[in-house]
C-alpha cells in the first residue's frame, strides 16, 4: 500500500471543491451575523468527559479517543460542535438574558454517520440559548432556509416532528434502555413488526398509539389524523398545536411531517426538524430543540438550534462562477509592482505569468491582461 493512500472516507480537497466550500463558509457565517449571531470557535479537542457531558451513546461512539501526553488523561476529538457551544454558553458566557451563538469548523468521526459520508465534515451551526417560546424554534428554522437560499438551493422542503409525542405514549411505562432505543429505531423505520413484538406487554393504548405514528406523516393534514388516533393521551394535544403554529410561519416550498422521526442525538427535548433538497435521500440540516443540553455543564436553560455539513452541501448546488482575473507578464520594474499593487487593493485578482512557463490556472478566469501601451500599463479585455 503507497504510503500517501489516505485512510478510508478521508479526503483531499482540491481547489474546485476548495474554492466552493470557502465561499459556502463565508455565506453562512455572514447570513447568521445578520441574524445577530455571535461566532465562537470551540477547540478541536477537548477532555473526553467535558467533551460527551450529556450526549450519550450515539455521539461516544463517533469519537475519536486519545492519551494527552501531558496530563495523561484521555481526550476526544469532537465528534459534533453542540455540546462545545452549551458549554460555553453555560461557563464561559453565563449570560443572564438571549444568546445567539453561531459556529464553523471541522469536526471528526469514528465512522461514516450515513453510507458514502466523509469521516470529516466541516459543520456550521447556530444557536439559540434562553428562550422557550416558538418564536426561537420560527427564528432558528428561518436561518437555516435562508442558509440554504444563500448557498443558492431553493428547491427543499422541511420535516417537522417532536420527541415529546413519543415521551408521552411512553409516559409512566417500566421500560429499559435497550428496549426503548429499539423501540426508537423501529419507529424511525418503520418497522411495524419489530414495533408488535416489542410492545406486546404494553398497555393497549400506548401500544395503539406508536402503532399509530408508524402512518402519521405527509402535509399538514397528518396533524389532524394524530389529533384523532392519540386523543387519549395526555399532552400531546399541546405538541400537535405547537408544530401547527410552527409549520403556518416557516417560509419554505414545501413542510411536512413524520411524527414518528426520532433520529439523531439523544439530547433533543421537544421540536425538530430536517430540511432535504429534492432528489436527495439525506437530510442536509438538521436540527431542533435540546433544553437539557446545558445541564450537564450545571446549567440547564432552553436551547433551539441547527447544523449541516458544508461539504455535504456542495454536490447539491450550483457550482460558482469562477472570479474574474486579471493575466499580467512578469517585468521586473518598480511601475509595473505599483500598478499590480493599486489593482490588488481595489480587490482585483492579478496572476503574474512566470518567465517560461504558461499559467495553469483552474480556478481563476483571466478575461483580461495588463499590458503597456504608449508607455502606459492599462487592463485590456482579452
Amino acid at each position: 500500500m503507497s504510503a500517501w493512500i489516505l485512510p478510508d472516507h478521508i479526503a483531499d480537497v482540491l481547489p474546485s471543491e476548495a474554492r466552493h466550500i470557502e465561499e459556502l463558509r463565508r455565506g453562512l457565517l455572514d447570513t447568521a451575523c445578520a441574524y445577530g449571531y455571535e461566532l465562537v470557535m470551540p477547540p478541536l479537542l477537548e477532555h473526553l468527559d467535558s467533551l460527551l457531558s450529556g450526549s450519550g451513546e450515539a455521539l461516544d461512539l463517533l469519537t475519536f479517543k486519545l492519551v494527552d501526553q501531558l496530563s495523561g488523561r484521555t481526550l476526544g476529538i469532537r465528534p459534533d460542535t453542540t455540546q462545545q457551544v452549551a458549554r460555553i454558553d453555560a461557563h464561559l458566557l453565563n449570560r443572564k438574558g438571549v444568546t445567539r451563538l453561531c459556529y464553523c469548523g471541522p469536526v471528526l468521526h469514528a465512522k461514516p454517520d450515513r453510507p458514502h459520508a466523509t469521516r470529516e465534515p466541516l459543520q456550521f451551526g447556530a444557536e439559540i440559548y434562553g428562550h422557550a417560546g416558538v418564536e426561537a424554534d420560527v427564528e432558528v428554522i428561518a436561518l437555516a432556509t435562508q442558509s440554504l437560499r444563500v448557498a443558492q438551493l431553493h428547491d427543499f422542503s422541511v420535516d417537522l416532528a417532536d420527541v415529546r409525542i413519543v415521551q408521552r405514549l411512553l409516559a409512566g411505562l417500566l421500560v429499559d434502555l435497550p428496549t426503548l432505543r429499539r423501540v426508537h429505531a423501529a419507529l424511525a423505520v418503520k418497522d411495524a413488526s419489530e414495533l408488535a413484538v416489542l410492545t406486546r406487554d404494553f398497555p393497549q393504548a400506548q401500544r395503539d398509539g406508536l402503532r399509530a405514528l408508524l402512518n402519521l406523516y405527509g402535509d399538514v393534514a397528518v396533524l389532524a389524523e394524530a389529533e384523532k388516533a392519540l386523543v387519549g393521551i395526555p399532552g400531546v394535544a399541546p405538541i400537535l398545536a405547537d408544530l401547527r403554529q410552527l409549520a403556518s410561519r416557516i417560509d419554505s416550498p414545501a413542510v411536512t411531517f413524520d411524527l414518528a422521526d426520532l433520529r439523531g442525538y439523544s439530547y433533543y427535548s421537544g421540536m425538530r426538524f430536517a430540511i432535504y433538497a429534492q432528489g436527495v435521500t439525506d437530510a442536509l440540516v438538521r436540527g431542533g430543540r435540546y433544553d437539557e443540553v446545558g445541564a450537564a455543564f450545571g446549567r440547564s436553560r432552553p436551547a433551539v438550534g441547527f447544523s449541516l455539513d458544508i461539504k455535504q452541501l456542495v454536490p447539491v448546488v450550483e457550482p460558482r462562477p469562477l472570479k474574474a482575473a486579471i493575466r499580467a507578464p512578469w517585468v521586473d520594474r518598480h511601475d509595473m509592482r505599483e500598478v499590480i499593487a493599486r489593482l490588488r487593493q481595489t480587490g482585483e485578482t492579478v496572476v503574474c505569468a512566470l518567465p517560461g512557463h504558461d499559467d495553469e490556472v483552474d480556478e481563476f478566469n483571466c478575461d483580461r491582461e495588463l499590458a503597456e501601451v504608449d508607455g502606459q500599463w492599462i487592463v485590456r479585455s482579452i
